[in-house]
């Protein structure tokens, strides 16, 4: 492998938008090191997908809330550069994350907890694990949501943490602009996945709502968000940097 190769991490990589990304990736022949939480098969089926489209990937097991486990997973990561030759990696999208649903009044103490153990404390640390291996001039991505601009109910906990994300993501721009790292986050509106027990893909009359409340007609799918992370990582963007940027089709304007 040519130590010229650009290389991404990717958290949540075996499913929907994580997916999306290491395959939009791919395509634009960047190889990816990318985590699944349990399902291997699905990990594989990416993998498998990535190759095809003339890229290499590799699927790395991580509970992205179980921060102990982070300096492990860096070794790991550390393992598979070298045998592509590199010390380095570009790119890093922390895309990882779970849905919690609950109304104001009914959010409970952990609730709260592991709403912050997944979109917060993990990203913000494993991102601080892995920053000797992102290479001077490198790309970071945090995801957020559309939810931080507009409200559901239900969704407080969520939108609150993506809401901490977008307030990092102004901080680690700050920090590692003398590296020239560029920090911008992605704020995906409704999506057709199985995140939040699919209930954008599989419920008509919550498609219904979304595509009646959104400008072009029609709810989000992976590949409306996949690619355009794929162009915001690529040196077309270099000079875009602590930046919020909505993906939604024009929810809810």
């Amino acid at each position: 492998m040519p130590a010229s190769k650009t290389i991404a991490i990717v958290t949540g990589g075996s499913r929907g938008l994580g997916r999306a990304t290491v395959e939009a990736l791919a395509r634009r022949g960047v190889f990816s090191i990318f985590t699944y939480h349990s399902n291997t098969s699905a990990a594989d089926d990416v993998v498998a997908t990535a190759e095809r489209c003339g890229a290499r990937a590799v699927a790395l097991q991580l509970d992205t809330a179980q921060t102990q486990a982070f300096p492990a997973f860096a070794k790991n990561i550390r393992s598979v550069l070298a045998e592509w030759g590199v010390e380095c990696f570009d790119y890093l999208v922390n895309m990882a994350g779970t849905s919690q649903a609950g109304l104001f009044g009914a959010v409970k103490e952990e609730d709260l907890d592991a709403a912050y153990r997944i979109h917060v404390k993990g990203p913000l640390l494993l991102t601080q694990e892995l920053l000797p291996l992102i290479a001077d001039g490198g790309r970071i991505v945090n995801i957020s949501s559309g939810l931080t601009r507009f409200a559901y109910p239900g969704r407080i906990a969520y939108a609150s943490m993506k809401g901490a994300v977008e307030v990092m993501t102004h901080y680690m721009a700050k920090e590692l602009g003398g590296r020239r790292i560029t920090v911008n986050t992605v704020a995906p509106g409704a999506i057709q996945t199985d995140f939040s027990g699919g209930a954008v893909r599989d419920n008509p009359d919550v498609a219904r709502h979304i595509a009646e409340t959104t400008a072009l007609g029609r709810p989000g799918l992976p590949d409306d968000i996949g690619p355009m992370i794929a162009s915001l990582l690529s040196e077309d963007n270099r000079w875009v940097n602590a930046q919020r940027i909505e993906v939604s089709g024009g929810q809810a304007i």
